[in-house]
């Protein structure tokens, strides 16, 4: 099992969700996720990440949304399948220009 699917979403959310709710009860957001990682089974950072990421999908935190980096990466590998066929066609028309010019000179 790799790293991002060791805890399945709805471990996730519930853990999200117990940091949000109980965050008024720590002096820090920190706190909060401190005392609730060991609970689930994942050290602090990893949690904090979850809810920053929770945050910044929910707008309440700036930052590049979890679709919108979906779409990036859609459009990154769209450009790129995009400059390889445009090469193959600069290639192409290449060698058809040069048979076009051999053509020629032979008659």
């Amino acid at each position: 099992m790799n790293k991002s699917n060791r805890f399945s979403p709805e471990v996730r959310e519930r853990a999200v969700r117990m940091v949000l709710e109980q965050r008024g009860e720590y002096p820090s957001l920190w706190a909060a996720v401190e005392s609730i990682a060991p609970k689930i089974g994942c050290v602090p950072q990893t949690l904090l990440e979850w809810v920053k990421r929770t945050e910044i999908d929910a707008g309440a935190r700036p930052g590049v949304t979890t679709a919108e980096t979906a779409r990036i990466k859609e459009l990154e590998r769209e450009v790129k399948e995009l400059r390889r066929a445009n090469e193959i066609l600069k290639t192409a028309s290449a060698f058809f220009a040069q048979a076009e010019l051999d053509r020629k000179l032979k008659s």
